[in-house]
């Protein structure tokens, strides 16, 4: 396989993406590709190039991009978290994967996982073309995510993020906030796994980002990401970690039902567990399952 980096627009602004291509010549009609973004402040370096190697390896291609204001994108101001723009980023890779040299341009697929999971519902929701999705411990409700919070912690980021805003409104910088921490901190996640799973997704000697412009925390009690699942018309596959401390299980079971072609994967896996080790090798072999299904890869060589 090959790896090589490349990048698209978004209003001006430059997404930067890995684009992973199997060795074998594609058919006369294109690859599948699937288009992978990550989770709340999270960049590609974080375990997406694990998950990418393996599709790649099954002859898919895999275009990997960071959100703007995040990673090697551009942005300013940076560590932006919003909402709306990472949607717009969503939209922009899926068109940019649509025209690149051997790729079958109704075949791709939205893979998300964690905050970004719920992206992928929402582009899968409102793009007709997507021939499948995959959405990984998706965040789906934001009002069970948020009363997972203590509620000291939130309201003291409710404090961050009103100054925040008010802030940008003066074209101040950035209020930052951590996005994970330990239990007690004033952090967007502070549960008992959330330092130790999140660390264990970052390289060795990688500078992965820890912190986010704070106004985000004001969106996230509006966003119901879950609520669009019901207007996917592809298959959609729903990898719900049931002990799950950050997106809890219950609301995703009840939206993933609504799906009309949905499908569900439970494990006994926490938020964090399902990058990495044996659980990442359980998670991976069912999603593999799910897209030989229904969108599969060219039976020829693969590599």
């Amino acid at each position: 396989m090959t790896r090589t980096d490349t990048t698209f627009t978004v209003d001006g602004d430059t997404c930067a993406a890995w684009l992973y291509t199997p060795d074998h010549a594609p058919s006369s009609s294109g690859r599948p590709i699937i288009v992978m973004a990550h989770g709340l402040g999270a960049v590609k370096e974080m375990r997406l190039d694990a998950f990418a190697e393996r599709f790649t390896a099954a002859g898919y291609a895999c275009l990997v991009f960071d959100y703007r204001h995040f990673g090697a994108s551009t942005g300013e101001p940076r560590q932006l978290l919003d909402i709306k723009h990472q949607l717009q980023d969503w939209k922009a890779a899926v068109a940019y994967a649509r025209t690149l040299d051997g790729v079958d341009p109704d075949k791709v697929i939205a893979w998300g996982t964690s905050f970004g999971g719920g992206h992928a519902i929402i582009t899968a929701a409102q793009d007709k073309r997507i021939a499948a999705a995959i959405a990984q411990c998706p965040f789906t409700n934001g009002i069970s995510s948020t009363a997972a919070i203590p509620v000291a912690t939130s309201t003291k980021l409710t404090a961050l993020a009103i100054a925040d805003a008010a802030g940008a409104l003066l074209g101040r910088d950035p209020v930052m906030v951590a996005v994970y921490g330990p239990p007690g901190s004033t952090a967007l996640m502070t549960a008992e796994d959330s330092v130790a799973g999140i660390e264990r997704m970052i390289p060795d000697g990688f500078d992965a980002p820890r912190e986010v412009a704070s106004r985000f925390a004001l969106q996230i009690v509006k966003h119901f990401p879950g609520r669009y699942a019901r207007n996917v018309e592809c298959p959609i596959l729903f990898a719900i970690c049931e002990p799950d401390t950050v997106a809890p299980a219950g609301p995703t079971k009840k939206y993933a039902a609504q799906a009309p072609r949905g499908e569900v994967k439970l494990y006994d896996y926490g938020h964090f567990d399902i990058y990495v080790g044996e659980a990442f090798e359980v998670n991976v072999a069912d999603q593999l399952e799910f897209l030989n299904t229904h969108v599969p890869a060219n039976s020829a060589a693969r590599g």
